[in-house]
C-alpha cells in the first residue's frame, strides 16, 4: 500500500518536473513562432524529462536507504554521499543515452526531432539530461542530509532530557528518605516535649509528602504550590533547628501566574543549610524574594563550615539544566564575601520547550 508520505513526495516532484520542463521549453528559441507547444517533439521531451528525473530521485532514495541500513556509519556523509552520487549517475546516464539515441536515430519518424546534425542534438540533449539529473540528485541528498541532521538533533535533545530527568528523579528519591529520617528524629523528641507541636509537625510532614507524591511526575509546578509546600518545609526546619534559622519570603507577584521547577526552592534552602554553620547565637538568614515579574532570588548569609564536605553541586546543576529546557534565561549564581545568591527565572504558564542549552 502506498503511504501518504510517498504520495506527498511524488506530488511535489511532479510539480518540480513540470516547472523545470516549462522553464526549459520557454528558454529554447524556436525557428517557427507558430510552433505547437504540445507537438510530438514536445511530448517526447516532456515524458523523457519526467522519466529521467523520477528515475534519478527514486534511485537516489533507494541508494540512500540502502547505505543508511547497511553502511558502516549509518549516516549520510561526504564519503558515502560521493559514492551514492557516482553510482546514481552510472545508473541513469545509460538510460538517458539510450533514450535520446532511440528518439533521434531510430524513432525520429515518431518523435519528429528535426535535427540537421543528429549527433550534435544527441550530445546537447544528453548533456542537459546529465546536468538536470546531477542537480536533482544533489538536491535530494541535501534534503536527506538536513532531515538526518534534524533527526539527530531531536534524538540528542531527547537523550539529554531523559538523562537530566533521570538525575532529577534520582535526586528526588534521595531527598525523600533523607528528609523523612531527619523529620522522624525530630518528631520522636517532640512527642515527649510538646505533644501539640508534635501533632502540628506530623500534619506539616504529611503535607510535604503529599506534595512530593502528587508532583513526582511533574517537572514544573505553579509558584503558589511550591510556596505552599515551602511554608510547611520552613516550619519543620525551624522546629528542627530551634531558632538557628531565619527564613523569610517576600513575593510581590501573583504566584498563580508563574511556574518553577518542582522542589527547586526546597533544594536551594537545603543547599544553604547543608554548606553553612549556624546556631541560635549566629543564625543562618535565608531570604526568598521576587524581582519585578521576571525572577526569584534565594540568598543566604555565608557562614562557611570549617570542615565542610566536598560539594558535588548536583542540585544547582540539576536546576540549571531543568531551566534550560524551558527558557534561554540563565540561572545566575553569585558569591560575595558575606552572601550567596541564586537567581532563578519565573516561567509563564505559556512556557514552551526550547532547544537545550549547554550547561557546563
Amino acid at each position: 500500500m502506498i503511504s501518504k508520505t510517498y504520495i506527498r513526495v511524488f506530488a511535489i516532484r511532479f510539480l518540480i518536473v513540470n516547472l523545470i520542463y516549462f522553464l526549459v521549453k520557454l528558454t529554447i528559441e524556436h525557428d517557427d513562432p507558430n510552433e505547437d507547444f504540445f507537438n510530438a517533439t514536445s511530448v517526447f521531451y516532456y515524458f523523457s524529462a519526467f522519466f529521467l528525473l523520477m528515475l534519478s530521485w527514486e534511485t537516489n532514495d533507494w541508494l540512500i536507504r540502502r547505505e543508511l541500513h547497511t553502511g558502516i556509519n549509518k549516516t549520510l556523509d561526504m564519503s558515502n554521499g560521493f559514492k551514492i552520487l557516482i553510482v546514481n549517475l552510472l545508473i541513469i546516464l545509460p538510460f538517458a543515452a539510450l533514450l535520446y539515441y532511440l528518439a533521434i536515430f531510430e524513432l525520429d519518424h515518431l518523435c519528429k526531432i528535426d535535427a540537421q546534425n543528429p549527433w550534435l542534438r544527441f550530445r546537447i540533449d544528453f548533456f542537459r539530461a546529465t546536468v538536470l539529473g546531477f542537480a536533482a540528485i544533489l538536491f535530494n541528498m541535501f534534503y536527506y542530509a538536513l532531515k538526518q541532521k534534524k533527526e539527530l538533533e531531536h534524538t540528542m535533545n531527547k537523550l539529554k532530557k531523559e538523562a537530566v530527568t533521570s538525575k532529577y528523579k534520582s535526586l528526588k528519591n534521595q531527598i525523600s528518605p533523607h528528609f523523612l529520617f531527619n523529620s522522624l528524629n525530630t518528631l520522636t523528641s517532640l512527642m515527649y516535649e510538646d505533644r501539640d507541636l508534635a501533632s502540628d509537625f506530623v500534619s506539616r510532614l504529611a503535607s510535604c509528602y503529599r506534595y512530593i507524591l502528587d508532583n513526582r511526575e511533574e517537572d514544573l509546578v505553579s509558584l503558589k504550590k511550591e510556596l505552599s509546600f515551602l511554608d510547611s518545609f520552613i516550619f519543620m526546619m525551624n522546629v528542627r533547628h530551634e531558632g538557628a534559622l531565619l527564613i523569610t519570603t517576600h513575593i510581590a507577584v501573583d504566584p498563580k501566574q508563574y511556574l518553577i521547577p518542582t522542589l527547586s526552592l526546597q533544594m536551594l534552602v537545603e543547599n544553604a543549610v547543608k554548606h553553612n554553620y549556624f546556631s541560635k547565637e549566629k543564625p543562618l538568614e535565608i531570604s526568598i524574594l521576587s524581582v519585578d515579574n521576571t525572577s526569584l532570588v534565594i540568598q543566604n548569609t555565608l557562614h562557611v563550615r570549617l570542615h565542610k564536605e566536598e560539594s558535588t553541586k548536583l542540585g544547582l546543576k540539576n536546576i540549571q539544566k531543568r531551566y534550560a529546557f524551558y527558557t534561554n534565561q540563565k540561572v545566575l549564581i553569585t558569591t560575595e564575601s558575606d552572601c550567596f545568591r541564586v537567581t532563578i527565572p519565573l516561567l509563564s504558564k505559556e512556557v514552551i520547550e526550547v532547544p537545550i542549552i549547554k550547561v557546563s
